[in-house]
């Protein structure tokens, strides 16, 4: 029955003489199967006459699919593109069903897709940096409600070895995110998948679970954390003296170094948003060095500011000239 189905979810009619001969069975063996297939949901029409056979159409639900070693490879390899790169409301169904995909790959296959997929390089959007396999491994482990250890490399480059219980795989701001609970430091954490190295299953269940309302509250919470921080590198127009009245507690760990009536600003960590935003209620000119994200957010707030309208004068009360044009 299975190679019966495989056969039939190639696109083409099959005549049952044909179907009988492929699997080596009698034509009545192939009716019987037909209407089992059909029993457990397979909408597999047939066609009478001369010309006529056997067909699956599309149903009401879509049913398990039988692959080739080929056509799972490449099924595979085209899942791993939509993990890595990303497209808008599918990526973490891609994440999903390559997981699914890649448990029931044989080794060989297995290793094969990981090759080639180490080889085919394309266009990535900047930041999307998380190995496949380790979003596979953790997509598995959600499914699956399994704990994990792995090792996590934390913004500051401390590896460390973490022992979590995965809820949900986040994709924001250009960066995959695990949201977990750490079961060492008793509390929920986001980790961002381009650091976590060697995720293992521990074969431990999960005992935490949230409801939606109450992921996305704490999602919602974590955002900020989610967001990419840059440290920012400028010179202001402003003696040292007049910076730290005009900076007050927003210096936090960044450093102010005075260079005559200038001074340098190594701003501590923060998003490209609040740089900006600090930058321009100095009210001072400044030159950025650094980062160029800063400067595109910078840019950006320039042209929407350019290319706002002024208002129109309003309108005398003298009667308008109707011959102008």
């Amino acid at each position: 029955m299975l190679s019966l189905l495989s056969l039939l979810q190639t696109p083409r009619t099959w005549p049952g003489s044909e179907l009988a001969e492929r699997l080596g069975v009698t034509h009545r063996t192939v009716r019987r199967d037909v209407e089992r297939l059909r029993e457990m949901g397979y909408p597999v029409e047939a066609d009478l006459g001369a010309h006529g056979g056997y067909r699956l159409v599309a149903g009401s639900a879509l049913p398990p699919l039988l692959l080739e070693d080929d056509e799972a490879v490449a099924v595979a390899l085209g899942l791993r593109t939509v993990a890595v790169q990303g497209l808008p409301e599918l990526e973490e169904a891609g994440i999903r069903a390559l997981a699914k995909l890649s448990n029931s790959l044989p080794t060989r296959l297995r290793h094969r897709v990981r090759a080639l997929g180490g080889s085919i390089s394309g266009w990535m959007p900047p930041g999307r940096t998380a190995d496949p396999d380790v979003l596979t491994a953790l997509a598995a482990a959600i499914a699956g409600g399994e704990r994990l250890r792995m090792r996590y490399r934390d913004r500051e480059g401390e590896m460390t070895t973490r022992h979590v219980e995965p809820q949900r795989l986040v994709s924001a701001h250009h960066h995959w995110y695990l949201f977990a609970f750490d079961i060492d430091r008793h509390a929920w954490r986001t980790f961002r998948a381009d650091r976590i190295q060697t995720p293992r299953g521990t074969g431990a269940r999960t005992s935490r679970h949230l409801s939606e309302e109450d992921l996305q509250t704490h999602l919602a919470r974590a955002s900020l954390a989610m967001a990419p921080v840059h440290r920012a590198d400028v010179t202001l127009h402003l003696t040292l003296a007049k910076t730290r009245i005009r900076l007050q507690d927003h210096l936090g760990d960044g450093t102010l170094t005075p260079e005559g009536d200038r001074t340098r600003w190594h701003s501590a960590h923060d998003t490209v948003e609040w740089l900006a935003l600090r930058l321009l209620s100095l009210d001072c000119p400044f030159e950025v060095h650094s980062p160029p994200a800063l400067l595109d957010h910078l840019a950006r707030i320039h042209d929407h500011t350019r290319n706002t309208a002024p208002r129109d004068e309003p309108l005398s009360d003298q009667e308008p000239n109707k011959e102008a044009p």
